[in-house]
């Protein structure tokens, strides 16, 4: 069963087929600019090009926001943990993953996607339950950043952070009540952050298999973040600390 990604930006993305191979992109009738740019690279790129009414394209996406473009895809592959694993051995800088607890929203999951990519992270880990899998949102969300970094399906993830403690990693849980400053920790090592889902957060199992649990300070009257908006902070300090110590 095949995947599809719709959108200009996600599908201009798509057709560089880094990951996964285009089979066939379906284009509106009569479409401007953008739509003949990507009609140019799918005929450069050997990808049969169909067009369509626009009623057409929204049947085949499911979504109205398609912009005049849908492209059918090889299904999501993801990576298991060993060959992730493999992955972080091979680059010049200490591992750097980010887990999810329990992320079920397809936008939220996208944009973790993207900021991970972003931060110079080197994979995602879901859990293969209770958790959102690649859809076109999540696709679309990420804006192309599925073709940038791998994502990995585990069975048990309180097991795989284990795994990966094995493996040398530091285990980080991003939480409120009782943890650490995140500013004032140390993430220049090889390292895991793990962030809960929308509304609980981490559960309590994966808690215990977290060696630190860190917060975001923040002023004024808030007290939480949305779980993308405060993995990207923690992701990008990562970033920051290690490029300062380079």
């Amino acid at each position: 069963m095949a995947d599809w990604v719709f959108g200009i930006n996600p599908v201009r993305e798509a057709l560089g087929g880094r990951r996964r191979r285009p089979l066939e992109l379906f284009l509106a009738r009569d479409g401007g600019g953008r739509l003949r740019e990507l009609h140019d690279a799918a005929a450069a790129a050997g990808v049969p090009v169909r067009l369509r009414g626009a009623a057409d394209l929204e049947k085949l996406t499911g979504n109205a926001r398609h912009q005049g473009a849908a492209l059918r895809l090889e299904p999501f592959t993801y990576l298991d943990l060993h060959d992730l694993l493999a992955v972080c051995r091979a680059s010049d800088s200490p591992g750097f993953l980010l887990a999810l607890d329990g992320v079920t929203d397809p936008h939220n999951l996208g944009a973790l996607v993207r900021s991970a990519a972003a931060a110079g992270c080197q994979g995602v880990i879901l859990p293969r339950d209770n958790s959102c899998p690649v859809t076109g949102v999540v696709d679309r969300a990420a804006a192309g950043a599925l073709d940038h970094i791998p994502l990995c399906q585990v069975v048990n993830l309180a097991r795989s952070l284990d795994e990966l403690k094995d493996g040398g990693f530091w285990i980080y849980g991003l939480a409120g009540e009782g943890a650490e400053d995140l500013f004032r920790c140390d993430l220049r090592g090889p390292l895991v952050l793990v962030a809960g889902s929308e509304g609980s957060g981490l559960r309590p199992n994966v808690r215990r298999h977290c060696d630190l649990l860190l917060s975001i300070p923040m002023a004024g009257g808030v007290g939480s973040l949305n779980v993308s908006v405060a993995a990207g902070i923690a992701l990008f300090e990562v970033l920051r600390q290690r490029r300062l110590s380079s």
